[in-house]
């Protein structure tokens, strides 16, 4: 899959245009770790715990994903209908239908993750900030694995 790297790098909406846009996305990013911290997604134990079906599960995480998709869904159908994004010239929405292994693969891995420490991405990223050393180990963990594929990737795939 090729990167487009012209994103962020449009001079002919000015310099203001890369600005906005870095706020904007800044806005979102901590709009998103706030939801994180609220919904407690931060928290391997409740993680953990909503996981756990046949032992002590705690349903409360099934209405931050409702919460999600009641909001993403029709959001996402009406900023498509626009011509553009406020700050860019086009979407960048994924065009790939077909589930093959790679993606089936990363699903594995990425379930695995999450149901042995609590934790997936977003949330391991904003639990930084609670410097507790398993989250560090944690990211440093994702961050290997990052680079291990980014190099299997160049070499075998």
């Amino acid at each position: 899959m090729a990167i487009d790297n012209s994103r962020g790098h449009d001079n002919s909406q000015g310099h203001d245009s890369s600005k906005a846009r870095i706020l904007l996305s800044f806005g979102c990013g901590v709009l998103f770790a706030v939801g994180l911290i609220v919904s407690q997604m931060v928290n391997p134990a409740k993680v953990l715990n909503f996981l756990d079906v046949a032992g002590q599960w705690d349903p409360t995480l099934a209405f931050v994903m409702g919460g999600a998709v009641l909001v993403t869904f029709p959001m996402f159908r009406l900023i498509l209908k626009r011509p553009h994004p406020l700050f860019d010239r086009t979407f960048y929405v994924p065009n790939r239908r077909d589930i093959d292994g790679r993606l089936i693969t990363g699903a594995i891995l990425f379930g695995v993750g999450w149901g042995m420490a609590g934790l997936c991405p977003g949330p391991a990223l904003t639990a930084l900030a609670s410097g507790l050393l398993p989250v560090f180990g944690f990211v440093a963990s994702m961050a290997v694995g990052a680079l291990m594929y980014h190099i299997l990737q160049e070499r075998y795939l």
